[in-house]
């Protein structure tokens, strides 16, 4: 690499939405593209937070056969045994404005639930791989497979399959990726983003030019513990850090101090993050690269969760895991020692997924009585084991006093963790004093043996970002309020779109569509700058 060999398109960041973006950008420009992607990480780092995840996809389906081209893991015989619900624009958009408050952009939410569908099958077309998401988003009931949450996709291999197919793409397309090559400065003219300062280690740093501009795909500041305790507050300093160590926000710092006629606008919750429960025995500091999202604990629905002073503190059946899972940690973090203890009986953990919880994944805490459960929760943090066993009786008393009431009205509430079925601990003689009520899924924590894990709070990634035009992914100018030319912007680095959570399975889809129109703009400014 040598100063002023200029390129097309330049694109920070090799997660998902980075190496859609370079795909993009090489589709429109034809054979011969230069296009360069950065990745500040080493090769093995590859992928960013993409690679923690479980490849999920939120997108608009028009029903089984609409996704059935897309799969490769359903037969005849299983898929007339599948049980599956259209998901529709309006559905998408619902859920997007339900669990955010109604805060969500509403032309970044349109533009995403929009060309959700078109860009999973664009996806496709690139080499990547989907199954349907039996393991994680359906449940077998009578001997169908009833599918929920409105999510069905999942990549073949999760996050590691999903950088590693992305990446076999790149290469078909002959783009340049350069590792340990972190970006330190943006170069631009008094008009416009020309290039970028490349300061690998080891090695002096250098210059790198783009005819067609920049693509920011690096990712949020959830490594940061400065800036999550400048943003998120003091408690965030302790949150386990769920992915990639090299997510510090460094290109939203630079973006948000270039000059004032090219500086970005600082957009969205940035005191919100993606965080779910996650198991606290894991590094506090750095994801795993082999168990990767096999660390999060989303069976709660199904259970309790009781903090260190014997306490519940959310109701675990709110809604749908894919609703809850990405705030629940933060109901964690604020927890005493920002702990809590995940707890079920024998039916309860006959659900549970073994990808997460078998024994050679996580700590299972077990005990044929409760009382001898809280005799190793002890041992494990529980200060108030008393507390702990008069909570989980009222909420047993609770279920007992539902399901009978529920009998007298001829059973018409009956347990289904594939739909939001009632089962609840209101009657009426009341609900629980002891904590929130459960208002789905209650089922009774009396049948031994009796399982606990220890979960935190791990955090995914920050919703903070910068203000982006959502027909072209521009990066808008603080100054002029319109786009920064040659400086565009896609994956976490986007914000406005989540407020406080999110429907799980939709930032890969973000990611994905801006990061193709990203690439798509980039690669038309090249065209008209040559």
């Amino acid at each position: 690499m040598t100063d002023n060999e200029p390129y097309d398109v330049i694109v920070i960041g090799s997660g998902n939405a980075g190496l859609s973006a370079a795909a993009s950008a090489a589709h429109h420009l034809g054979p011969g593209a230069r296009i360069l992607v950065l990745e500040k990480a080493p090769r093995e780092w590859a992928g960013g937070n993409s690679t923690f995840t479980a490849g999920a996809y939120r997108t608009v389906f028009h029903g089984l056969e609409d996704v059935l081209p897309l799969v490769s893991n359903v037969s005849e015989e299983q898929a007339s045994r599948i049980d599956m619900n259209a998901y529709s624009e309006e559905d998408f958009m619902a859920d997007l404005m339900r669990v955010t408050d109604g805060q969500a952009d509403p032309e970044l939410a349109k533009v995403l639930v929009q060309e959700s569908r078109p860009t999973t099958h664009w996806l496709h077309q690139n080499g990547i791989r989907f199954n349907l998401s039996f393991h994680r988003q359906a449940y077998t009931i009578a001997q169908r497979q009833k599918f929920w949450g409105g999510m069905v996709l999942a990549v073949q291999q999760g996050g590691k399959g999903l950088i590693q197919q992305h990446l076999a793409n790149i290469s078909r397309l002959n783009i340049t990726v350069l590792y340990n090559s972190p970006v330190t400065a943006l170069l631009s003219t008094a008009e416009c983003i020309t290039g970028v300062t490349i300061s690998p280690n080891p090695g002096p740093g250098y210059n790198v030019y783009a005819l067609g501009g920049i693509v920011l795909a690096a990712g949020g500041f959830e490594a940061n513990k400065s800036l999550r305790r400048q943003h998120l507050g003091p408690a965030w300093v302790k949150a386990y850090v769920r992915g990639t160590p090299y997510n510090t926000g460094d290109l939203l710092t630079t973006s948000l101090n270039l000059p004032k006629h090219l500086r970005a606008v600082s957009f969205g919750d940035w005191a919100g993050c993606h965080s779910t429960c996650w198991d606290a025995n894991a590094s506090p500091t750095v994801g795993d690269l082999a168990l990767t999202n096999q660390y999060t604990k989303s069976g709660y629905p199904l259970g309790l969760m009781i903090n260190v002073d014997g306490e519940r503190f959310v109701d675990e059946g709110e809604d749908m895991r894919n609703y809850t899972y990405a705030k629940f940690g933060r109901a964690i973090l604020h927890q005493p020692e920002g702990v809590a203890f995940q707890l079920w009986d024998a039916d309860g953990a006959g659900w549970l997924r073994g990808e997460e919880y078998s024994r050679d994944v996580v700590e299972r805490i077990e005990a044929e009585t409760l009382e001898e459960l809280v005799v190793k929760l002890e041992s494990k943090g529980l200060r108030s084991p008393m507390m702990f066993l008069e909570t989980v009786a009222e909420y047993n008393n609770a279920v007992h006093e539902f399901q009978l009431e529920n009998e007298r009205d001829g059973g018409k509430v009956v347990f289904d963790p594939s739909i939001k079925d009632g089962l609840s601990t209101t009657s009426s003689k009341g609900g629980l004093k002891l904590g929130p009520d459960k208002t789905n899924w209650a089922l009774p924590i009396i049948k031994g043996p009796f399982l606990a894990v220890k979960v935190t709070c791990g955090i995914t990634f920050t919703f903070g970002g910068l203000k982006t035009c959502p027909q072209t992914a521009g990066v808008i100018s603080e100054s002029t309020g319109k786009t920064i030319p040659g400086l565009y912007v896609a994956g976490e680095m986007v914000g406005g779109l989540f407020y406080k959570n999110y429907p799980g399975g939709s930032g890969l889809t973000s990611g994905a569509v801006f990061g193709r129109k990203a690439g798509l703009e980039a690669a038309k400014r090249a065209k008209a700058m040559s």
